[in-house]
């Protein structure tokens, strides 16, 4: 049986492949601002994007940059983030990463992962996601749930924790690629490659993935009733 090919060579073939199924995949927050982005990326977290984008309007009409923020404690917020879930702890990160903001950048969002790190509530797939998007920097690849998922599946890291997965994504696509390798296995993992019960039959990557069970038996056909 020959041997299925290396992660390095069908990572390309997977990244072009999303692109014809989702040629238009992008960031699915909504933002006007570098700040409005951090803050939708945190709230996120355990969180479905579609959800997170109900909840902004008005979070962002009360406190639209980090100085609004910075002056309320967290109660003040957490009636906007509620039904984000983990809503207190998320309202305090806010208040915190806001107040930060002022006190070390005078209220604009860096744009470095190094800047951004120390941020309350800011990982590095938050952090990752606010560099690409707002200031076009590939400075790694955003590993969520579904990028987790579907790099396991589809054979491209042997790796669990997002923070060892994420160097072997890196490897497999020029750095002008990242989030776009990101984003196009989080819009398949939403539509195909879902959690419980992934759509393998039919699905476009199925030569291109390991896990894929091959195609579906033909049905037997009904046998006649003998008649004596």
């Amino acid at each position: 049986m020959p041997r299925f090919p290396s992660p390095r060579t069908r990572a390309p073939l997977i990244l072009d492949r999303l692109g014809a199924l989702y040629p238009h995949a992008t960031c699915s927050l909504d933002w006007r601002t570098p700040y409005e982005l951090l803050v939708a990326t945190m709230l996120s977290a355990q969180c479905t994007d579609e959800r997170v984008n109900k909840v902004t309007p008005a979070l962002f009409e009360r406190f639209p940059d980090a100085a609004a923020a910075a002056a309320v404690e967290s109660e003040a917020v957490e009636p906007y983030v509620q039904s984000t879930g983990f809503f207190r702890n998320k309202a305090k990160h806010i208040v915190a990463a806001s107040r930060l903001l002022m006190e070390r950048h005078g209220g604009a969002v860096p744009a470095s992962m190094e800047e951004l790190l120390p941020l309350p509530g800011v990982a590095r797939k938050t952090a990752n996601v606010v560099l690409a998007h707002a200031f076009g920097i590939n400075a790694g690849v955003t590993v969520d749930t579904h990028v987790k998922r579907l790099s396991n599946r589809l054979g491209l890291t042997r790796h669990a924790d997002p923070k060892r997965i994420e160097p072997d994504l890196m490897k497999l696509v020029p750095r002008p690629e990242w989030e776009t390798l990101s984003i196009r296995l989080i819009f398949h993992g939403r539509a195909v490659c879902v959690a419980r019960k992934p759509r393998c039959q039919g699905c476009g990557l199925a030569d291109l993935c390991p896990s894929h069970p091959g195609p579906e038996p033909t049905p037997a056909a009904p046998r006649g009733k003998v008649t004596g």
